[in-house]
């Protein structure tokens, strides 16, 4: 897409001084005139037999940045050759979406499980492509064509409006006579178009809006009077620029009157000093996404997400939404639907380039494993600035994949019906207390994919998710200190009426437990055993499923066991008796499943540890007897 992406910075103008050919190479890099540049570096390249690590960087990006992605994979891999691990993760990310543009998909996946050896990012690329394989060994879901109204420039950000659709553009316009470094094409303009009439000539979105530079990727308030879009930091019509000579991107807020662009304010945390655009609005107005590179992120550019206010200005600072969502690559593209939060990223596992992905709002901060939308969303080139429609699965996204018009493609893509069957949703309760149980954990299973999806119940406890056809879906709820609960539904080929109402109830922790002088058991009636045995009856089997439940419902418990007899007999004998019971107690929940481990020992101590008085040759009811003749499971660690 020849960047184009609206956050990479512009550059300007500078005093040239007598410079060797190496410098005027990095000038020129600076500039964005990546293809002088190249020629530049490559013969400095080959006037050395080892050319220096800065001159191998330079061509790989440089490269890179203009989408030729077979040399830029040279370069990448030269460093990564000399370097090996300790290769930057940029580079290294680089390298992967080089190695896949040119398809080479084995020689990526095999990248990447030899430079990610931590256990949780490696798990996260694991389960990504999992996801992945499953989804393409599958019918695609959906139909995508070029649009009849792209260009042979770039095209991209499509946005709907009542009966329109705005996109940037960067094709023949009263700015073609200064054109954008980078891509060598006109800056950016928005033009409105009508997409369901194929002869229809687009048109300047706005009677009074184009500048001199770069105008694209707008969002709009929910009644279409508030926009905001991304331009250039601009003062009395030219560039303004940092201390370093750059002039990065910001977002603006404007008010449409009359088809006019009025009041236009820039958003409190727009700095010089860094890039900020792509704004997404959530349904409600209350929240914008947005892309930045602004100091403290992840990678080269992440997603923030910022609260707005009732007048629609930025509510307090910015939130980073996190390590789920952002890499050390390129987040971009934020685009929210349902709290499902679509976005471009080169930083999750994909097929090349940028990828679409999806990923599920949680609760607060929290987001669900980024999924990748799969072909033909997405292809082994760049795929980005995704929307849809909020009522169907259809929508628009741009690609500059092969076969296109121009340098970056607006496509419509379509949903091949039925993909979703059924629609399932409930509430989730505490069984001790019937109240309806916030922030619960939903899961959805599929017996081949695995976890396709996660979310979390609200405020009333309440989840809702649509199920696709043909799929046994295993739902797991939970919640920490509460047991899990787990429910399989099974969807057919045809779309089902909805199944609404469904109730889970979640046993707390504490209510399966006890605490005796500080100490937790878990909570049981007396085992009982017949006179002078130690077989396991089934009125103990009654009590012990309980301890079973809590062994099953909290894997990481470990407990011991202690059995007692109450003081009448031989001390001895109810010594021996008593430790009998108890491993044969241990015995009997390892046969039915528990890991021996999670039981560090089983013993028994007869009388010698009474709950009462009731000792030799004292005269007790069988009530208080009882109460000595016991098993503990006493809880050592959770």
């Amino acid at each position: 897409m020849k960047n184009i992406i609206i956050l990479f910075i512009i550059f300007s103008s500078t005093i040239v001084f007598a410079q060797s050919k190496e410098e005027r190479a990095d000038d020129h890099f600076r500039e964005f005139k990546f293809d002088a540049a190249i020629k530049l570096y490559e013969d400095l390249a080959d006037d050395k037999k080892k050319p220096s690590m800065h001159i191998i960087q330079q061509l790989a990006d440089s490269y890179f940045n203009i989408n030729d992605y077979h040399n830029a994979k040279i370069w990448y891999s030269r460093l990564y050759v000399i370097q090996g691990k300790r290769i930057e993760e940029g580079n290294l990310i680089k390298l992967v979406q080089c190695l896949k543009a040119d398809l080479e998909i084995e020689a990526a996946d095999e990248l990447l499980k030899e430079y990610y050896t931590k256990p949780a990012k490696l798990k996260m690329i694991l389960a990504q492509k999992a996801y992945l394989d499953s989804i393409s060994k599958e019918k695609p879901n959906y139909t995508i064509q070029n649009v009849p109204f792209n260009s042979k420039k770039s095209d991209f950000a499509p946005y709907l409006y009542t009966n329109g659709l705005v996109f940037a553009s960067a094709r023949d316009t009263l700015k073609s006579s200064t054109l954008y470094p980078w891509n060598k094409q006109p800056y950016l303009d928005l033009y409105i178009t009508n997409p369901k009439q194929t002869d229809y000539t687009p048109e300047k979105f706005l009677e009074n809006m184009e500048s001199d530079f770069h105008d694209a990727t707008i969002a709009l308030s929910w009644d279409a009077k508030t926009v905001y879009f991304t331009r250039n930091f601009i003062e009395k019509n030219k560039l303004s620029a940092n201390a370093d000579g750059l002039s990065n991107m910001q977002i603006l807020k404007g008010s449409i009157v009359d088809n006019q662009l009025v009041n236009i304010t820039s958003l409190s945390f727009n700095s010089k000093e860094y890039s900020c655009g792509h704004p997404a609005l959530t349904a409600d107005g209350n929240y914008m996404y947005f892309t930045s590179n602004m100091p403290g992120g992840y990678g080269e550019s992440d997603i923030y997400r910022v609260a707005l206010n009732a007048s629609g200005d930025a509510g307090m600072e910015p939130v980073n939404l996190g390590p789920t969502i952002n890499t050390r690559g390129r987040e971009m593209f934020p685009y929210v639907v349902h709290d499902i939060l679509y976005f471009s990223s080169d930083g999750h596992y994909g097929l090349g380039g940028l990828d679409v992905f999806a990923s599920a709002l949680l609760s607060g901060d929290e987001f669900s494993l980024p999924l990748n939308r799969g072909e033909p969303i997405n292809s082994n080139m760049d795929d980005f600035s995704y929307i849809r429609e909020v009522a169907s699965n259809n929508g628009y996204l741009a690609s500059n994949r092969s076969g296109g018009v121009g340098d970056d493609d607006i496509y419509y893509y379509e949903g091949i019906q039925p993909t979703d069957c059924l629609e399932y949703s409930g509430t989730v309760f505490d069984e001790k207390t019937g109240e309806p149980l916030y922030e619960a954990t939903v899961e959805i299973y599929d017996s081949e994919e695995g976890l396709v999806l996660a979310t979390k119940t609200d405020m009333e406890g309440y989840y809702n998710f649509i199920l696709p056809c043909n799929k046994t879906n295993k739902l797991v709820f939970s919640k920490k200190k509460y047991s899990k609960k787990s429910v399989t539904v099974t969807t057919g080929e045809n779309p089902k009426a909805p199944s609404m109402n469904n109730k889970v109830y979640l046993t707390p922790f504490e209510s399966l437990i006890v605490k005796d002088n500080g100490v937790e058991k878990i909570k049981v009636e007396p085992i009982y055993f017949d006179y002078d045995k130690y077989d396991i009856t089934v009125r103990a089997e009654i009590e012990l499923e309980k301890v079973l439940f809590v062994l099953r419902e909290f894997p990481a418990i470990k407990i011991k066991i202690e059995s007692h007899t109450d003081a009448r007999g031989k001390d001895a004998y109810n010594l021996k008796l008593s430790d009998n019971r108890a491993k044969a107690t241990r015995d009997y929940l390892i046969l039915k499943g528990i890991v021996a481990n999670r039981i560090e020992s089983a013993n028994g101590y007869g009388e010698y540890q009474l709950k009462n008085e009731c000792s030799n040759g004292v005269s007790c009811s069988e009530q208080k007897h009882l109460i000595n003749r016991r098993s503990d499971f006493i809880i050592i660690s959770k």
